[in-house]
């Protein structure tokens, strides 16, 4: 999700500042202070604290101002608030999380949408598949990137699993950050790219038991290589 105009700004300088403890838990963030240091109007203050109590971040009161969160309260799945964590001091701590959160749910979604997926999913993996392949010979890591968020989303959607599914932006975050913070080798290796096909011909041919085993070699393999460059 990306904010834009004067309340993106805002938001741009106040997220990460409350994500890397910047502005401390308990901090009361007044409008009219925020008026003038940032130069901004009431409304635009107003939009960007809103977004902020919708990731729980902060909470509003009348006459007192807006009181930042602990972190226990934050909706700490939302990519705005993925991404800012991962550009403060515990980026590794929080990759490790998410990463373990993907061990955990994509494997098995995996092997759900082998059973579950339509013939449209199944044609928009196998021609993901074959991005993936034709951008990682490329070293194009932006596009490369693209596709494999649409990939690891599709198979999420496909799993029939709306839960599974709504983890599809947390995962693009993440995806995003390791490449962002130069976390992921300049080109693709020829395993990981292999083994998304396997995940897409499995789906494809309706095997549960591949597809989940090729993404949870997938995922671990993720997490060991995070652990050995962040170690």
């Amino acid at each position: 999700m990306e904010i834009q105009g004067l309340p993106g700004r805002l938001l741009a300088d106040l997220g990460p500042a409350i994500a890397s403890g910047e502005i401390p838990v308990g901090t009361v963030l007044r409008a009219e202070e925020l008026e003038a240091r940032y130069a901004v109007s009431r409304t635009v203050v107003r939009e960007a604290v809103r977004i902020l109590e919708s990731m729980r971040m902060v909470e509003s009161r009348r006459r007192v101002g807006s009181t930042v969160l602990p972190r226990s309260d934050w909706d700490v799945f939302d990519p705005l608030v993925i991404r800012w964590r991962l550009a403060g001091a515990d980026r590794g701590a929080q990759l490790r999380s998410l990463g373990s959160l993907r061990v955990a749910v994509e494997p098995a979604a995996a092997a759900l949408a082998a059973r579950a997926a339509s013939d449209d999913d199944r044609r928009e993996l196998s021609a993901l598949a074959v991005e993936l392949t034709v951008t990682a010979r490329a070293a194009d890591l932006r596009t490369f990137l693209r596709h494999d968020i649409a990939f690891h989303s599709a198979v999420l959607r496909a799993s029939g699993n709306e839960m599974f599914a709504h983890l599809g932006d947390t995962v693009g975050a993440v995806l995003t950050g390791r490449t962002e913070h130069d976390l992921m080798p300049h080109q693709p290796a020829d395993y990981a790219v292999r083994l998304h096909r396997e995940v897409a011909d499995a789906i494809c041919a309706g095997d549960a038991e591949s597809a989940e085993r090729a993404m949870r070699t997938i995922v671990l393999g993720a997490l060991e290589e995070l652990d050995a460059t962040l170690d």
